[in-house]
């Protein structure tokens, strides 16, 4: 379910101190997942743009397709970069972006697991943040939502190889912990 901008803004909501980020996280290329999504990335070999899973357990899908976030419009996996991310900076000049949702982890997954991705391994079909912006703006795609500056987005699925690292974290986890690939 889509938060609401009300909801993004609420401490009651994310009750972790929201100048607190992972320090893990800074400066790379990331997409998170649930735990159970994460199984089936490893069972399919690849991050698919489109998996099989239902539309109510996607972020913000209970408007429909025109409302969809921009990333899965473009047939895209959707990432977080983090190079040059400071969260105090961003909250003001983003006020409605909604990172809090994801960082650490949702709150309703439990627990979730981050894939750091390589840059090198997705150049050729890579959008960068400013890229993915400026695409958004140039098609007027306003009715889909997008991270401004921390989202990135991969056409195409991403193969396991071009995974660098992988962690979880949530419930029952004191700050991350490797997986293996």
């Amino acid at each position: 379910m889509c938060r609401s901008d009300i909801d993004c803004l609420s401490n009651e909501k994310y009750p972790h101190n929201n100048d607190e980020f992972p320090t893990l996280l800074q400066g790379r290329l990331w997409h998170t997942t649930s735990v159970p999504r994460y199984q089936m990335i490893i069972e399919t070999g690849e991050i698919l743009p489109n998996p099989q899973i239902p539309d109510q357990e996607r972020w913000c899908t209970s408007r429909g397709p025109e409302f969809y976030p921009f990333v899965r419009s473009l047939g895209g996996v959707s990432l977080f970069d983090f190079k040059g991310f400071t969260p105090r900076y961003y909250r003001r000049k983003f006020p409605l972006s909604c990172w809090m949702e994801f960082v650490p982890y949702r709150r309703g997954w439990g627990q979730a697991v981050w894939i750091e991705i390589n840059r090198q391994a997705i150049r050729q079909n890579f959008i960068s943040t400013g890229e993915l912006l400026a695409k958004w703006k140039l098609n007027e795609a306003y009715k889909h939502n997008i991270m401004p500056m921390i989202e990135a987005a991969h056409l195409g699925p991403i193969p396991l190889s071009a995974f660098t690292t992988v962690l979880k974290c949530g419930a029952g986890i004191n700050g991350f912990e490797a997986l293996k690939i």
